[in-house]
């Protein structure tokens, strides 16, 4: 019984890795974090989403390109940088109702280059973040406004002309 239920089981994760193979995997999972593939090089997407992020009105705090910090030592890093943007408005709330979610804000997106050339864009669920800091329902509307503004943002950012 044990034996069957493990073979099962590895037919149905080599099907179910074929299948990603066959169609195209769009987005990775990694416990609350977002990424998605995106249409464009790493300087383009990071481009898109700064203006998506300064179009909502949204405070771009800083533009971290770790791949030059990496030149600077003499280290070699595929194109990866990384955008601190928020808002006052939409974090204090969420920190008033538990501060140690400041820990996560301003929030972050990150584009990076994988070996094979693609381009991802990489960001923290908010409502993974708000589970993480053990956040009741108070914050309920501030995050489905944060996510969907990430969402919108992102998809833009990534998203063919």
């Amino acid at each position: 019984m044990k034996q069957e239920a493990g073979l099962l089981t590895r037919c149905a994760i080599a099907a179910l890795t074929a299948l990603m193979c066959f169609l195209g995997v769009e987005a990775m999972a990694v416990d609350g974090l977002t990424t998605i593939r995106s249409s464009h090089g790493p300087k383009e997407t990071m481009d898109r989403l700064e203006a998506k992020v300064k179009a909502k009105g949204l405070t771009v705090f800083a533009r971290i390109d770790h791949a030059a910090g990496a030149a600077a030592v003499g280290l070699s890093l595929r194109p990866t940088e990384l955008l601190i943007f928020g808002n006052a408005k939409g974090g204090t709330p969420l920190m008033q109702a538990v501060q140690t979610i400041g820990i996560e804000l301003p929030l972050k997106a990150l584009v990076w280059q994988d070996v094979s050339g693609s381009t991802w864009l990489s960001y923290n669920d908010p409502n993974w973040l708000a589970k993480r800091h053990g956040l009741g329902h108070e914050g309920d509307a501030t995050l489905k406004a944060m996510a969907a503004a990430l969402d919108a943002m992102t998809k833009a950012a990534t998203a063919p002309q």
